[in-house]
C-alpha cells in the first residue's frame, strides 16, 4: 500500500511539473518566436504567404490524434505537395529548438 500511495504521489508531482514546463504560448510569444525561427518569412497567421496560413494548416489537421508529431516531422524533415507545389525546405533544432518548435505547433493548432 506505502508503495501505491508513493507511486501515485510520484506520477502526480511530474504530470504538473510537466504540464506547467510546457505551457501554452500566446498569441504575442508565438509570434515572436515565429520571427525569430524564419517561420514568418513564409507563414503568417491568416493568409497565405509563400506557405500555408495557420489557419488553414490547422483546418487541415484538425481532429489528427498524431498532428503535433506529424508536423514536427515536417518542419525538421521538410516537405512538399502538402499545401501545394511550393516544397518547405527542413528546419534544423539550431534554427528552432525541439521544445520551441513543439509548443509553436501546439498554438498553430489553436488557430
Amino acid at each position: 500500500m506505502k508503495v501505491l500511495v508513493t507511486t501515485l504521489t510520484a506520477a502526480a508531482v511530474l504530470a504538473l511539473f510537466s504540464a506547467s514546463a510546457s505551457a501554452a504560448l500566446d498569441d504575442a510569444k508565438a509570434e515572436a518566436l515565429m520571427k525569430k525561427s524564419g517561420c514568418a518569412a513564409c507563414h503568417t497567421v491568416d493568409k497565405k504567404l509563400v506557405g500555408p496560413a495557420y489557419t488553414a494548416v490547422a483546418a487541415k489537421r484538425k481532429g489528427e490524434k498524431d498532428a503535433v508529431a506529424v508536423m514536427e516531422k515536417s518542419v525538421r524533415a521538410g516537405s512538399k505537395g502538402v499545401y501545394g507545389p511550393m516544397p518547405m525546405p527542413p528546419n534544423p533544432a539550431a534554427k528552432i529548438s525541439d521544445a520551441d518548435l513543439h509548443d509553436l505547433i501546439e498554438w498553430v493548432l489553436t488557430k
